[in-house]
């Protein structure tokens, strides 16, 4: 029973990581002694190492550098016997794949490390099989990758994207913040989207954006005019002077075609066309011809 408060606290504690990260300036004194180290640091723009060894869900010994060169990733950092919210973080990044018209492995890709090091390649294949499968279009198996692998890997990484955890010797469970970021192909940090839920929308448009253009459609092109992702939120925001310009150009452009249609339709109408200028003088001729009789 004190195992089960300990774990539920620590639940709790976990999923207010992000309010606090994100504006609540609560003095570090009032925070818990665990939490005070946890959090997400953004480094944007920053490479991910490629050269970081794990194992993949099969066992295979991989590099991240392999993941690298060709689309962009989404990359997500849990625990596989994690209780609690990993399996949030895992849902909602599901939920934001199945709502995108973009394609797991074809336009992107999708890779889940463990940093916990005990947890292996056995525990990756399930989590492998339970979300590809959910996922569940065709010929995207096999691409998003769950890896494993030993301390020094995990710190490579989560100190190379700004992820800072702690263990609880008490509970027996990791204390961390929740997010989901998009890479670049070339394994360059672009995009944090924090908590457990994540709009489709805007994880489309950090994919389109990391792609630098290379995947996507002219909609995207149009949003991306109008929404701009704010670092401190970890969300695309609406621009309003962007919108304004938008709204401007397209008032311009309606009120342009109304005055070409006008200034035509009244030409038309005050110039009769050939045939009926012809008809109008020969009437015309026959009254002067009958005058003169």
């Amino acid at each position: 029973m004190i195992r089960r408060m300990r774990n539920t606290i620590l639940c709790a504690a976990t999923m207010t990581l992000m309010a606090l990260h994100l504006g609540a300036q609560q003095p570090a004194s009032s925070q818990p002694a665990l939490l005070r180290s946890v959090g997400i640091a953004q480094e944007m723009n920053q490479q991910v190492p490629p050269d970081i060894a794990f194992r993949d869900e099969n066992g295979k010994n991989v590099r991240l550098g392999d993941y690298f060169g060709k689309k962009p990733i989404v990359l997500s950092l849990v625990y596989f016997n994690c209780p609690f919210i990993c399996t949030d973080v895992l849902n909602g990044e599901l939920r934001a794949m199945q709502g995108m018209s973009l394609t797991l492995g074809k336009d992107y890709d999708a890779v889940t490390v463990s940093f916990d090091p005990k947890d292996g390649p056995p525990e990756a294949s399930v989590k492998s099989r339970l979300y590809t499968g959910l996922y569940g279009r065709r010929r995207s198996s096999g691409n998003w990758h769950f890896l494993t692998g030993d301390q020094q890997s995990i710190t490579a990484l989560t100190n190379a994207v700004g992820f800072h955890y702690a263990y609880d010797q008490a509970s027996e469970q990791f204390a961390h913040a929740t997010s989901i970021m998009i890479l670049t192909p070339q394994g360059h940090v672009a995009r944090y989207f924090y908590g457990v839920q994540y709009p489709s929308r805007d994880v489309r448009l950090g994919l389109v954006e990391a792609s630098e253009g290379k995947i996507g459609s002219p909609t995207d092109a149009a949003l991306l005019f109008c929404y701009h992702y704010d670092p401190l939120t970890g969300k695309y925001g609406l621009v309003v002077a962007n919108v304004i310009r938008i709204a401007g150009a397209v008032t311009i452009l309606v009120m342009g075609i109304f005055l070409w249609v006008m200034f035509h339709r009244e030409n038309y109408g005050r110039i009769p066309p050939p045939a009926s200028r012809t008809a109008t003088l020969n009437a015309m001729n026959a009254t002067v011809r009958e005058r003169k009789i």
